[in-house]
This record gives C-alpha cells, structure tokens and sequence, in this order.
C-alpha cells in the first residue's frame, strides 16, 4: 500500500510515521511531479488551510488532487484537511477549497479559550476510547447529504465522519499512540484497491 501524503505545510510527518509503523509505504507531495506517482490514497495533514489551499492552487495540484478523489482515490483528512475536504465552510462561502465532502464546517469552533483540549470518545466503525487531541479545531456544524455519515460526537458536535473513501476527522490522531483511525483508513484503501 502506498499513500500519498500532502506536505505543502502542517502536520505530516506525523501522518507519515504512524501509516508507516502500519506497513504502509509513504511519499511527500510537494509540487505536480510528486503528484504522479503511483498511490493507493491521498493524506491531507492538519495545519493551516488557508496556506494549503493557495498552494495547491499554485503549484498546480488543486485540480488534479480534486479529480482523483472525485474519482474515488480514498482520502484522510485532519484538522485543516477536514476545512479543504468541506463543501461548505460557515462565513467562508467565496473561498474554493477542494469541496468533495458534504459536510458544512466551523473553523476554529472551539475559539481561543478552548483552543486545544484532549478527550477520549466513541468512533464508529473503529472503537472505544479513541484519543482525541483536538488543536484550534473545526467542528462539522452539519452533514448535507445522506451520503456522508457522523463517526463521531464530542460535545454534541460532529468531529468525524465518512463519505465513500472520504475520512475527516476534526482531531489529530497522528499525535496520539493509537493507531485505530490510521488502521480504519487502511482498510478503506484495501477494500478500494481491491475492487480496482
């Protein structure tokens, strides 16, 4: 299994050592070429949205990575990836982001008080106790379709949820020891490649 991991900027060489402890084999995306080489999936790091999605469009990748998750290439997306992967993001409505998943997103929900904080909740399909270490993070004020379905609720918000090959999560699992959501993903590729 090889996964492309998007590190135009944020966190990803977290991502790359956790699918990498799973077996995975991992590149770096960072300008068009990179973007060619043979993947089973696409990770789309937390950080800082704004930044990722001008550089996507600048070097020329927005589309190319648009079409193929269009086209069913299963990707992850954290935190900042979650804002990218959005259809909708509340008083951001100008803003073109890759806009695959039917999901309306607050950015920065928790505000500057509780900004970062940790907790262990439910996720479907995955299990019990999942770590959650949530930093300036995004909430999913609604799904908009009956395709996207909730995997998680943390304070009576959506913090998780999946679309076909589509995974965000609002959190950083790449932070914590647990590797049970990079497990999950992986068996989203597997079943994807084995259908190809």
């Amino acid at each position: 299994m090889r996964i492309a991991v998007l590190a135009l900027q944020g966190a990803f060489i977290e991502h790359e050592k956790m699918l990498q402890r799973l077996g995975a084999e991992t590149f770096e995306v960072r300008q068009l070429s990179d973007w060619y080489q043979t993947k089973d999936a696409l990770v789309i790091p937390g950080g800082e949205s704004t930044t990722q999605i001008k550089l996507l469009h600048e070097l020329n990748l927005y589309n190319p990575v648009r079409e193929a998750i269009l086209s069913g290439l299963p990707v992850f997306g954290t935190c900042a990836g979650l804002i990218l992967l959005a259809k909708s993001v509340v008083g951001e409505e100008e803003i073109e982001r890759i806009s695959t998943m039917d999901i309306s997103v607050c950015r920065n929900a928790y505000g500057r008080q509780l900004g970062s904080f940790y907790c262990e909740d439910v996720v479907d399909g995955v299990g019990d106790n999942i770590p959650m270490t949530f930093i300036r993070a995004p909430y999913i004020k609604c799904v908009t379709s009956l395709d996207c379905k909730p995997l998680a609720i943390v304070d009576g918000n959506i913090v998780a949820a999946r679309q076909g090959n589509q995974i965000v999560t609002a959190f950083h699992p790449e932070l914590n020891d647990d590797t049970r959501i990079h497990e999950y993903f992986m068996s989203i590729v597997r079943e994807w490649v084995n259908k190809k």
